[in-house]
C-alpha cells in the first residue's frame, strides 16, 4: 500500500498553536483546505447555542434564594423579589429601555416597604439581575456575594435586603438604590453571552442611585467567573470602589479603580499615568 505522504493529512496546523494555551479565543484553529476544520466548527455551533440558551434561559429565584442562604448572605426570605417594566423576554429583549425601570406595581411595592422619609439608611443596596444570562447569575453570584461579604463584615456596612430584579438592565438598580434609601447600590448582572462566556457576571456600582442616571454615573467590574476575573480579586476591586465611593462621596468617571493587585496593596502612586515609579 502506498505510503501516505504528511503533505496529504487532513487537517493543516497551524503555527500559533501553542498561543491556545494562553487564551480561550478561537484562534489558530488550523484548516481543512480552505475551510475551518469540522471538530472546531462543531465547537463554534455548541458555543453559539449555549450563548442563545444563556440569553433566553428564565432565572430561577427560589433557587437563588436558596444559594444566598447557603452562603450565610442572608435568609432566603428576607430577599425582595420584583420585576422590570418589561413584562416577558420578548419585550424585554425588543425593548431594552424597559428593563431600565421597574413595573409600576414592583415600584408600589418598595415604596411601600421601605420608608425612605428618613433619607439614605442603608450604606449599601445589593441588585440582583438576570440581564442577558440569567446562568451567569446561577452560576456566579451567590459565591461572589459569599467571598465580598467576608471582606466587608469586619467593617460594619449597614446592607439593605438584597433584591432580585427579572427582566432587569443595569440602570434599574438605580431606581431600586433609590426607594431602598441606600446611598451606594451595586448591581450583579448577567452580561451579553460571548461564543467562550456564556456565564460571564458584570458588577455596576452608583454613589446616591436615582432615576435618570447615565453609564457616566457608573462604574464596571467585568466578566466575573471562575474562567475570567475570580471572586476573589472582583470583591477586592469592588471593595476598594465601594470604600471610595463613600469616603469621596461620588462614582463613575470621577472615580477611577486604582487598584494595582491584592499583594501589592492599594497604592495609587503606582499609577504610572500619573508620573510616578
Amino acid at each position: 500500500m502506498e505510503e501516505i505522504d504528511k503533505h496529504d493529512e487532513p487537517v493543516t496546523s497551524n503555527p500559533w498553536d501553542a498561543l491556545r494555551r494562553f487564551t480561550e479565543a478561537r484562534i489558530a484553529l488550523g484548516r481543512a483546505g480552505v475551510s475551518l476544520p469540522t471538530q472546531p466548527q462543531l465547537a463554534f455551533q455548541l458555543a453559539h447555542a449555549q450563548a442563545r440558551d444563556a440569553v433566553h434561559l428564565a432565572l430561577d429565584a427560589q433557587e437563588l434564594r436558596t444559594q444566598l442562604e447557603a452562603c450565610d448572605i442572608c435568609r432566603a426570605d428576607e430577599v425582595q423579589e420584583v420585576h422590570s417594566a418589561a413584562s416577558n423576554r420578548l419585550l424585554y429583549l425588543q425593548r431594552p429601555d424597559l428593563g431600565r425601570q421597574l413595573s409600576g406595581q414592583s415600584r408600589q411595592y418598595l415604596q411601600e416597604r421601605f420608608d425612605t422619609a428618613a433619607g439614605r439608611a442603608y450604606d449599601v443596596a445589593l441588585v440582583i439581575a438576570d440581564g442577558l444570562s440569567s446562568l451567569a447569575i446561577a452560576r456566579n453570584a451567590a459565591p461572589f456575594l459569599a467571598e465580598l461579604k467576608r471582606r466587608i463584615a469586619p467593617e460594619g456596612w449597614k446592607l439593605a435586603p438584597p433584591v432580585i430584579v427579572h427582566q432587569g438592565r443595569v440602570a434599574v438598580a438605580d431606581e431600586v438604590g433609590e426607594l431602598l434609601g441606600a446611598k451606594l447600590v451595586v448591581i450583579l448582572i448577567g452580561e451579553r453571552p460571548g461564543l467562550s462566556s456564556p456565564d460571564s457576571m458584570g458588577l455596576y456600582l452608583t454613589w446616591m442611585p436615582a432615576r435618570g442616571l447615565t453609564d457616566a454615573s457608573r462604574n464596571c467590574i467585568s466578566n466575573v467567573r471562575p474562567a475570567g476575573l475570580s471572586y476573589a480579586e472582583a470583591a477586592y476591586k469592588l471593595h476598594y470602589l465601594m470604600a471610595e465611593a463613600h469616603r469621596r462621596g461620588l462614582s463613575g468617571v470621577a472615580l477611577k479603580d486604582e487598584t494595582v493587585g491584592e499583594s501589592e496593596g492599594l497604592d495609587g502612586s503606582r499609577n504610572f499615568l500619573l508620573g510616578n515609579d
